[in-house]
């Protein structure tokens, strides 16, 4: 029965890593919602991607550096619960949206500071906070970091602080969570070739990240989304408060 379906909420799920876990989890049997800044059309493509597996999917516009808007976001996210699934209810929370504003220390502007922090660190924050009541007991949050917050690499400071950040609170999360059975996450991401990293503007940058990852390539996206859903799977239940870094062994 379609009621017994899980229901997974992936931000940034109209491209990239959120489109591949968005993927990953329909094919593991779960429902999921889209939700997606700017890209409609793309994001129209994944829900039909995953109704193709068989599984129930919406999309939804918004922008998780709205703290202001996340009370009405809320809202028509329970309208949707209620019309789709008959819920009040999701189960899996996966914070991916995320923005790249690449820049050395002393050149970064408050400008791209504030980007970073209301998209990575402060939206994350209170998305989750706010999504609590509508977190089923039992559920998961997977929160997305990166490599950069293990190893230092000039560019991206403020973006790395960030994860930083994400990788502590995901700890606190899962003591504070875990009285519901709510089982929180960290996935750190390497190197990942997609339109976010954007090797194709970099000559010589694949083939030296290859040069220093034990297993020799470039990461994909099909290498993070299966382990977004296996987090989310009966599979991981005794996992929380974790930091899995998903790198193909960069930099050890």
């Amino acid at each position: 029965m379609d009621s017994v379906n899980k229901i997974a909420l992936v931000t940034g799920g109209s491209r990239g890593l959120g489109k591949n876990m968005a993927l990953s989890l329909a094919e593991k049997g779960n429902d999921v919602i889209v939700v997606y800044r700017s890209q409609e059309r793309e994001a129209a493509e994944v829900v039909s991607a995953i109704e193709a597996l068989g599984q129930k999917a919406v999309a939804v516009q918004f922008d998780t550096s709205d703290v202001k808007a996340f009370d009405s976001f809320f809202a028509t996210l329970s309208e949707i619960l209620k019309d789709k699934w008959g819920r009040s209810s999701f189960d899996f929370l996966i914070n991916n949206a995320g923005i790249n504003r690449p820049s050395a220390f002393g050149q970064t502007t408050e400008g791209d500071f504030d980007e970073l922090m209301n998209v990575h660190f402060k939206g994350v924050y209170f998305l989750s906070q706010k999504a609590l009541p509508f977190i089923a007991n039992g559920g998961r949050i997977v929160n997305l970091s990166t490599g950069l917050a293990r190893f230092s690499t000039p560019g991206y400071a403020a973006y790395a602080s960030m994860k930083g950040a994400i990788d502590t609170l995901t700890r606190y999360m899962a003591k504070e969570l875990g009285g519901r059975g709510i089982a929180v996450n960290t996935v750190a991401p390497g190197a990942i070739n997609t339109d976010f990293t954007s090797f194709d503007n970099h000559p010589g940058a694949a083939d030296f990240i290859a040069s220093v990852t034990a297993l020799g390539r470039v990461g994909e996206p099909d290498d993070i989304g299966g382990v977004v859903a296996f987090l989310c799977s009966d599979d991981a239940r005794w996992i929380t408060g974790q930091r899995i870094e998903v790198s193909g062994g960069m930099f050890l």
